[in-house]
């Protein structure tokens, strides 16, 4: 990302956080009359964070160079920032002091012990991803549950390609407007954290050149965390499954996330996933029978 690319993301960052605030819900008087602005106008944000105008205009023009912690707290306060707008704003903050530093790669392999781990978890879906939502890693009814999105021949197989780009997304998620909506804004998140990976920059490339909905969720400059929550998927094997997942940051694998789907007892759920277990467990078979065979002969 260049110097002007950041000084771009951090104004339109700031600009749509502000225009989604009116008066009212930041505790300012409403004087009437017909407002210029959508939102908050900018000498309200710099009254509601303690700064000058001058500051705060230098700010949203796209300069966070030298904003110090103190200001940048009371800006996410100002404009009313969850944690993860806050979390970006102070990586935005922090590449503005630093633009051409450079991260590690994601990482789009796992180490033998994290694929033993995940092979452990036996009754449950389970995937490794990376910032840019790879699927590195999977046990084996992580690859049944996945199996349409593992159908893409490019590897590592990629969810959010999945999401804007394949047909087959809208009948799988069934959620879908969610989960299109959540994934950008989770890529989003990340291009913040990596704003130089030049294969999350050929992604987004690639989805705004292919997806209009992509190109609009981008540039709403919104992004979030994903933690845990449901998920409701439309198998092609087993019907639909009402998942409860959790996802988990790999502290000894730096930029990897564990993910694990689980279903309450005693529910269809449940069910639908022993059957996926066990037709996971036949397409394993197909796969080395074949040799197995060879050898024999």
């Amino acid at each position: 990302m260049s110097h002007s690319d950041h000084r771009a993301q951090v104004r339109e960052f700031l600009s749509s956080r502000r225009a989604r605030l009116t008066p009212e819900q930041a505790g300012l008087p409403a004087y009437g009359g017909h407002r210029r602005v959508k939102g908050l106008r900018r000498e309200e944000v710099a009254l509601l964070a303690g700064v000058s105008i001058d500051y705060y205009v230098r700010m949203e023009r796209g300069n966070l160079s030298g904003a110090s912690e103190s200001v940048l707290d009371a800006l996410a306060r100002a404009l009313q920032l969850d944690e993860a707008e806050r979390e970006h704003l102070f990586t935005l903050a922090r590449n503005a002091e630093a633009p051409t530093r450079r991260r590690r790669t994601p990482p789009t392999t796992v180490r033998p012990a994290v694929q033993q781990v995940l092979d452990a978890i036996s009754d449950a879906p389970a995937w490794v991803r990376n910032g840019r939502h790879d699927i590195v890693a999977t046990n084996r009814l992580g690859r049944a549950l996945y199996a349409p999105v593992l159908e893409d021949p490019r590897r590592p197989a990629n969810t959010t390609r999945f999401v804007y780009l394949s047909p087959a997304a809208r009948e799988f998620f069934v959620d879908w407007d969610r989960i299109a909506n959540d994934a950008a804004a989770m890529l989003r998140l990340e291009a913040g954290r990596n704003p130089h990976d030049p294969d999350l920059i050929a992604l987004v490339g690639e989805l705004s050149t292919q997806s209009e909905l992509f190109r609009q969720r981008w540039a709403s400059q919104d992004v979030q965390y994903h933690r845990s929550g449901q998920k409701r998927l439309r198998h092609p094997i087993v019907g639909q499954l009402d998942l409860n997942f959790e996802s988990m940051q790999l502290p000894s694998e730096p930029g990897l996330t564990l993910n694990v789907y689980t279903a309450a007892p005693d529910t269809p759920t449940a069910d639908g996933l022993k059957m996926l277990a066990s037709w996971a467990a036949t397409q394993d078979l197909a796969d080395v029978e074949p040799a197995a065979t060879k050898r024999q002969q």
